[in-house]
């Protein structure tokens, strides 16, 4: 299964699992970040880390660490 740091500039995928825990968990939960949302890769830094996604209307930078984390399925 790909990971939301697999997504490119354009690209939208859906949320199908979060594996991380504690503040970074209650982190994506607080910014809507659940099972079944859709994010697009808005953009990603120079260095390639981190990467900016659109997230229930919000734009949101996260961590290619993070981003690991986070099971995806493309649309």
């Amino acid at each position: 299964m790909e990971s939301l740091k697999d997504l490119k500039q354009g690209e939208w995928g859906i949320v199908e699992r979060i594996d991380s825990g504690g503040d970074i968990y209650r982190r994506f939960l607080d910014i809507g970040l659940i099972d079944g949302t859709r994010v697009m890769c808005v953009t990603e830094s120079p260095s390639g880390d981190p990467k900016a996604f659109l997230i229930r209307g919000a734009v949101i930078a996260i961590r290619l660490s993070d981003c690991a984390t986070i099971a995806i399925r493309r649309l």
